[in-house]
């Protein structure tokens, strides 16, 4: 079977290297014996490199996506006690649909006390846990009503190691931030420090996060949500950055929210 398969095939590919050969030979001559013209190398090099110069480049994709999940992605404010004084915890999340829900980390939100939310146009608005996953460090929340022009965020699983991707939110309460980076791996383990909960298959990224991030979306640069941001290792005492964030793959977000599409 395969004699006659390779039979099959024996003049197309005779053909084939014959042409090769006679492209190599017509090459080599050209190359040792160049045709005259009216352009010196200069000449050429000169339009080129004009021709180059005037080719628009592609715009980045990262400006693009921000502009279109920025008015999605909320700052979220907790009332808590600190020893025995009032105080507040700021976190991120994301609208989900048009009946004011919001997905974010547990962590967040847990424990109690007066939430509420800032919008991208200023405007807030109080709101309170309808959903929880301790188990997953994921919640959802629900205003009564939302600030126009607001479109529910798309969700997608699949990210892949490699793959870039923004995470956006309010790192130090900085409402609106963002930054980028690409996944550094799949399948991690994390101990969220507030409720000690360890995380299994969680996303590592390399985009800067910091202590008010949690919650906010991890976004490819279809627009997609593919993760929440949960935390970072830092291996000092410092709640900064040292280049290693975690985020919960939302495929993990099926049991409070609607399936994916």
């Amino acid at each position: 079977m395969l004699l006659r398969q390779l039979q099959h095939f024996r003049t197309p590919l005779t053909a084939l290297g014959g042409a090769l050969l006679g492209v190599a030979i017509m090459l080599a001559y050209l190359q040792l014996n160049p045709p005259g013209g009216r352009f010196a190398d200069a000449d050429i090099r000169a339009l080129a490199d004009q021709q180059i110069s005037e080719i628009t480049p592609t715009p980045p994709l990262e400006p693009e996506v921000y502009a279109m999940l920025r008015p999605s992605v909320v700052q979220i404010t907790k009332d808590v006690m600190q020893q025995g004084r009032s105080g507040q915890g700021v976190g991120s999340g994301v609208v989900v649909d048009l009946n004011g829900s919001i997905l974010t980390s547990y962590h967040v939100v847990a424990g109690g006390g007066e939430l509420t939310v800032s919008f991208y146009d200023g405007s807030t608005a109080e709101a309170r846990i309808v959903q929880q996953q301790p188990e997953r460090d994921l919640a959802i929340i629900q205003v009564t009503s939302l600030p126009q022009a607001i479109e529910p965020a798309v969700l997608a699983g699949g990210v892949r190691q490699g793959d870039a991707v923004l995470a956006m939110g309010s790192p130090f309460a900085l409402e609106g931030s963002v930054s980028s980076g690409v996944v550094s791996a799949l399948g991690r383990n994390f101990v969220v420090e507030e409720t000690g909960q360890v995380l299994q298959d969680m996303i590592q990224f390399d985009a800067a996060v910091n202590p008010g991030n949690s919650g906010g979306p991890l976004v490819d640069l279809n627009g997609r949500v593919v993760g929440i941001v949960t935390g970072l290792i830092n291996p000092t005492s410092d709640h900064v950055f040292v280049g290693i964030g975690f985020a919960v793959p939302i495929e993990s977000a099926s049991g409070i929210i609607a399936p994916l599409g």
